[in-house]
């Protein structure tokens, strides 16, 4: 079997499953934001649940809509809030010690190799970088699973993904898998388990490794996943809040597809509108007016990403013409970057420097959310 499957099998109390099989798997960890999980409040309201399955297993993160720009997003969090509240839930993470919840879930010790982490949100599958199997849902299944544990799940198939080469200066992961998606297309991996491995993965910082399974989505993967090596172990060395066994692939296992890559020729990658597919080097795009550079979100806002973008920064200006906006996407992240005067390159730079927030990466609130549907 793979890492995908045998996670779901022993979650499933089985000692096998195959693509394609139905299994109802025990979830290790709920994770809730501000946006989608208030929908899943209510489900629960309605129908009179008035237990979680487990208070200690379930974060709950305000940070799409955060500081409130509106009063309805004022009110989606209050909904969270006062849910954590009436459930006596230990891990909410209020405005001033929160993150973007995919940077902040690894962070604080959550994510462990070999369980399994469910969200309403796409994104979840950042969190197999680490060996889990971890994936995103909608509320409705958020419901089941702060009610019950469980969910249900059909088996994925599995796409074996080797990287192999030494990258070139200025090329990062974020050139990688935009490679790959550009190469697949934005459903090539369609509800399939996206599993990196190679020397080039290997190589890769934990923090490098999240951008990489935080993109499966991007190509319709169901996860990411890379199996836990020293590398995660050093990671969660003093932060890992419950104990695991790293799981791999059996030297035998069944791959839907196996594609190779040598990335040591790999330069540096830019999607253009609208699809991440639509990707290719940075140089094939000649003089583009930029007017506004983010750098942030739960794909590029850790420390390791401040650090990069304070070495390009530092003794140079931005231009008059370009607004740069830059949020940590942790309270962690934010304090180190200060700590270490990366405040200073950005704004001595011209750049502004933000609370933690998803921000602009959402960008505003949806229509359903004015209609009210989700509230």
């Amino acid at each position: 079997m793979t890492i995908t499957e045998k996670i779901l099998a022993t979650h499933s109390d089985r000692e096998g499953v195959s693509p394609g099989d139905i299994v109802d798997a025990r979830i290790d960890v709920f994770m809730g934001h501000d946006v989608t999980t208030p929908a899943a409040v209510s489900m629960l309201e309605k129908k009179g649940v008035e237990k979680v399955f487990d208070k200690d297993r379930i974060v709950l993160i305000p940070d799409h809509f955060v500081p409130n720009k509106d009063i309805q997003s004022a009110e989606l969090a209050k909904r969270l809030r006062n849910f954590a509240r009436k459930h006596d839930i230990k891990y909410y993470y209020e405005v001033g010690r929160n993150g973007v919840c995919h940077v902040l879930l690894p962070e604080q010790g959550f994510v462990v190799p070999g369980s399994t982490i469910v969200a309403p949100d796409s994104h979840t599958c950042t969190h197999g970088a680490l060996g889990a199997f971890s994936t995103g849902i909608g509320s409705t299944d958020a419901a089941a699973v702060l009610a019950t544990g469980k969910l249900w799940f059909k088996v994925p198939e599995s796409v074996l993904f080797l990287v192999e080469g030494s990258l070139q200066e200025g090329v990062y992961s974020k050139d990688i898998i935009l490679k790959i998606i550009s190469d697949i297309g934005v459903d090539g991996a369609l509800y399939q388990a996206m599993e990196f491995a190679g020397s080039t993965i290997s190589g890769l910082s934990v923090e490098s490794r999240m951008t990489i399974t935080n993109m499966a989505i991007e190509a319709g993967g169901k996860s990411g996943i890379v199996a836990a090596d020293k590398r995660t172990d050093e990671y969660l060395k003093g932060r890992a809040k419950y104990s695991y066994e790293k799981v791999y692939s059996d030297d035998d296992a069944d791959y839907a597809r196996k594609l190779e890559y040598d990335v040591g020729a790999l330069e540096p990658m830019v999607a253009a509108p609208h699809l991440p597919s639509n990707a290719r080097p940075a140089k094939e795009f000649g003089d583009v007016r930029v007017d506004q550079v983010f750098i942030g979100s739960c794909t590029n806002g850790r420390i390791e990403d401040m650090r990069q973008a304070a070495e390009m920064l530092k003794g140079n200006k931005i231009s008059e013409n370009v607004r740069v906006i830059v949020i940590p996407a942790s309270t962690d992240v934010w304090m180190r970057s200060m700590k270490e005067g990366l405040f200073d390159i950005f704004v001595e730079s011209g750049a502004s420097v933000s609370t933690p927030t998803c921000g602009p990466c959402l960008g505003g609130i949806w229509a359903s959310l004015r209609r009210g549907s989700v509230a």
